[in-house]
């Protein structure tokens, strides 16, 4: 039986690791950057008892809580408390994701490419690939909460001494175990690497509720969910170990079931079957851009609805406001601008953070056609009296008219969930306007994606890394005081902020017009080049 698990396993692990290089480090850069960058900012902002009780007043309330987390150690608000209840769930969110994407990618989807056939004809024990799979899944977990916890501790901040933490680091690492255990029993209940990622993003998002409605009214249904008990270790104030282990133990009881799925089920096969599509293609199906839809339908109903609830949690806040941005430090980070109130400053900023967000389905959309091709999906369409032209083009349209469905529906979030929360509500047709400025942008983001499909295909990852250059230089710009020039490097950087600047037409017609010509060069190039195998 133990053959079944060692057989080579470790040669599976070298190659899991070596196919990790670029994308794991990736993530691990990002979360443990933003986990140490953090706190010291933080730092210099509430800097002041005063602030920091102020902030503890903001945060403690039923919007902020479900948002959040519960608040703890609010009777002395120290940085280390502010770090546990504003950040770690957030974070989170984030470790599950990765986890999640990294156990699929390794299981279901290799699986449904022929890959685990090929290595099931060598040498190997029928659940060698899992259990590599979850022993790369392990060791990523591990250097999170090492580097995390160390790396927090040798911040030296007086509040966060190094007990909690290597809690905080072991609280993400344990949680990142957990999603991955997850993942890895929903790929052996399914039959498609979408339908494992949808189950698995589908059970992030219960959890995350009944933490959320647990944590408002039932202490025991925020318990019953492993991501609301997580959060009663109170990291930074308490410090209580006592929920790590049992997170663990679910974790290892789910794993256990994974591995028992994965040695009684076929190759290829899953427990949940799917349901059998029609015998003929529908209409829609007909034509390329129907094709496109309905790949990309979901993803893009998942994302609208993530960009209303974005809309509407930061619009929860707005009643609160002039409270939470009643510090000095927050005053600077924003726009100088006399004659506007602290409302209308931090409008202009949430407006380009969240239009960045919207962004990202976008680009999802635009590079659905590239991912297509390198699974040898495309040479079907190419052979027949498809033309390129049109395959591309229908990925365009639906990436332009999400752009808009985007935006429409953060603005909608954000104007509905403050008109509750604020005494003086601020005008749809404000927001609206300081929103849907930034379409040009999102549609330069999109050119360059569409170029970078047409000519440069093997490069398409730029458009992510320039996306998170954009966030970078927009959102932390001001934080790190860069030069303004910086903000120009992204064509977020060039939109006004309504309502403290003017409308400038002209720019948003070359910014427009930048986005037209990239993108035709990309329908050149991809007209002219061959397709990827």
């Amino acid at each position: 039986m133990l053959h079944r698990f060692t057989n080579n396993t470790l040669r599976l692990v070298r190659f899991a690791l070596r196919r990790e290089r670029i994308m794991t480090p990736v993530w691990l850069f990002s979360l443990i950057g933003i986990t140490l960058m953090v706190p010291l900012v933080f730092r210099d902002m509430y800097g002041d008892a005063a602030d920091r009780v102020g902030m503890a007043l903001t945060m403690n309330n039923p919007a902020m809580i479900a948002l959040c987390g519960p608040i703890y150690g609010t009777a002395d608000y120290t940085v280390g408390a502010m770090i546990a209840n504003e950040m770690i769930l957030f974070t989170l969110l984030a470790v599950a994701i990765m986890n999640i994407f990294l156990v699929i990618r390794h299981t279901r989807r290799d699986e449904e490419r022929g890959r685990i056939e090929v290595i099931r004809s060598l040498p190997v024990g029928r659940l060698s690939n899992l259990a590599a799979t979850m022993f790369v899944a392990l060791l990523i977990n591990i250097v999170l909460a090492l580097f995390s916890g160390l790396g927090l501790a040798a911040l030296q901040i007086e509040s966060m001494n190094f007990t909690g933490s290597m809690l905080y680091g072991v609280v993400l690492g344990v949680t990142g175990l957990f999603f991955s255990a997850l993942a890895a029993f929903f790929a052996q209940l399914t039959e498609n690497p979408r339908s494992a990622a949808s189950f698995s993003m589908a059970a992030l998002g219960v959890l995350y509720m009944m933490r959320a409605a647990g944590d408002i009214g039932s202490e025991t249904l925020a318990r019953l969910s492993p991501m609301g008990l997580i959060l009663r270790t109170e990291v930074y104030v308490r410090n209580l170990w006592w929920p790590v282990p049992i997170v663990l133990l679910i974790s290892m009881v789910i794993m256990a079931l994974a591995f028992y799925l994965n040695a009684i089920r076929d190759m290829g096969q899953g427990f949940l079957q799917a349901k059998p599509g029609r015998k003929h293609a529908s209409a829609l199906l007909l034509a390329p851009g129907g094709l496109m839809l309905r790949l990309l339908g979901g993803t893009i109903i998942g994302w609208l609805v993530g960009s209303l609830a974005l809309g509407i949690s930061y619009g929860s806040i707005m009643g609160d406001l002039e409270a939470f941005l009643d510090n000095d430090m927050l005053k600077q980070i924003l726009p100088a601008k006399p004659g506007f109130s602290l409302t209308e400053l931090f409008i202009t900023m949430l407006m380009s953070v969240m239009a960045i967000t919207a962004t990202i389905p976008c680009l999802n959309a635009a590079l659905k056609l590239h991912s297509e091709e390198k699974r040898n999906h495309m040479e079907h369409l190419a052979s027949r009296a498809v033309s390129r032209t049109g395959m591309m083009m229908s990925s365009f349209i639906i990436s332009v008219i999400s752009s808009f469905m985007m935006l429409f529906a953060a603005v909608l979030g954000l104007w509905s969930s403050s008109a509750v929360t604020m005494v003086t509500p601020v005008a749809f047709s404000s927001l609206w306007k300081a929103m849907m400025v930034y379409l040009p942008a999102v549609w330069v983001m999109i050119g360059f994606t569409f170029l970078l499909v047409g000519v440069l295909p093997k490069w398409t990852n730029l458009s992510w890394i320039y996306l998170v250059l954009s966030f970078f230089v927009i959102y932390f710009g001001r934080i790190m005081q860069l030069p303004e020039w910086t903000g120009k490097l992204s064509p977020f950087g060039y939109i006004p902020q309504l309502p403290l600047d003017e409308i400038n037409y002209t720019t948003l017609a070359i910014l427009t017009l930048v986005a037209i010509v990239l993108a035709i060069v990309g329908f050149i190039g991809y007209r002219r080049r061959d397709l990827q195998g």
